[in-house]
């Protein structure tokens, strides 16, 4: 599960330089934690292309100077598409030979 895998632990864990980019999920992040840590400095500054409770996004963050924030566009490109398409082509090529799966997640 990766539910809040980065929280308010994670951060203050995180050198003051660091910057945290989430390009993965919207709640791998505790966004409330990530916002605390940057008002209070912790940490130096956030990219996201996901967000929590998307489309929503804290007032806090877009106010941020160190922080950049992207419309959730990190796969929309050419190379990147046609790369997702193979690999649910080689998943289903998998299953239906009842071989492992290459991008199984459990």
């Amino acid at each position: 599960d990766t539910f809040h895998i980065i929280d308010a632990d994670i951060l203050k864990a995180m050198p003051r330089h660091a910057v945290l980019i989430n390009i993965a999920r919207g709640d791998v992040v505790d966004e409330a934690a990530l916002v605390a840590a940057l008002e209070e400095g912790r940490i130096g500054g956030a990219g996201l292309d996901v967000y929590e409770f998307e489309p929503d996004v804290p007032d806090a963050l877009t106010a941020m100077e160190n922080v950049t924030l992207l419309p959730h566009l990190g796969t929309s490109c050419h190379e990147v598409r046609v790369g997702m398409g193979l690999m649910a082509v080689d998943n289903l090529i998998a299953w239906a030979e009842a071989k492992k799966l290459p991008n199984a997640v459990s």
